[in-house]
């Protein structure tokens, strides 16, 4: 669970991926992003998001640099805290590229907030599904003192005249983000966008 941050909950959520492809849709305009469309959720191997959360959120943008560019950002999970500024650590609970299976765990700062008291948020994600190339699909918990916050995420990745079209959906369930499903959407929203907008900068400006 990815540029400034808002303070509480959103810096939780935003680089909970359990996240962090998108389906069907037409190529938007650079940096553009799009809502979530009931019935038109990304899918990496047939596998998609969770149908039954509440808390979902799905955004797009063409990133003008080589497929291999982007993707090798995307899935060198262990360079993520080079690129993007919420993710403190991140580690690899196997080796070699990324693959169904492959695990990893990754932290981001949790401010206090009325959930819990940690300063940090503790996130293990597991790919499920992958294609090279072309898409993405992890799941996994998010968890601190009084907070869990199960995810699935999924990306795509297109390649389009001028660099690629980059999808992503998410969704989220737990206690904390059901009570307030519009706020938890929000930070979701915001955590999602941000890291697309990490990810192009990254990409565009050629950070290794």
């Amino acid at each position: 669970m990815s540029a400034s941050r808002s303070t509480g909950l959103r810096t939780a959520l935003l680089t909970v991926p359990l996240v962090l492809g998108l389906l069907g849709a037409a190529a938007a305009p650079a940096g553009a992003a799009t809502a979530h469309r009931p019935g038109s959720s990304l899918t990496c191997r047939g596998a998609g998001v969770d149908p039954e959360a509440r808390v979902r959120h799905r955004t797009e943008a063409v990133i003008h640099a080589p497929l291999r560019t982007v993707w090798r950002l995307q899935t060198d999970v262990e360079r993520w805290p080079a690129w993007q500024t919420p993710v403190l650590s991140a580690e690899r609970l196997d080796s070699g590229p990324l693959h169904p299976g492959s695990a990893f765990h990754w932290t981001t700062p949790l401010p206090p907030n009325p959930a819990s008291t940690d300063p940090v948020l503790e996130i293990t994600s597991t790919v499920r599904q992958l294609r090279p190339g072309s898409c993405v699909r992890w799941t996994g918990p998010a968890a601190a003192t009084g907070l869990r916050i199960d995810g699935v995420h999924v990306w795509t990745f297109t390649e389009v005249p001028g660099g690629v079209l980059v999808r992503t959906e998410e969704t989220h369930t737990g206690p904390q983000v059901d009570a307030n499903v519009p706020a938890a959407t929000d930070i979701l929203r915001q955590g999602l966008e941000g890291w697309l907008r990490d990810l192009k900068a990254a990409a565009e400006t050629g950070v290794r």
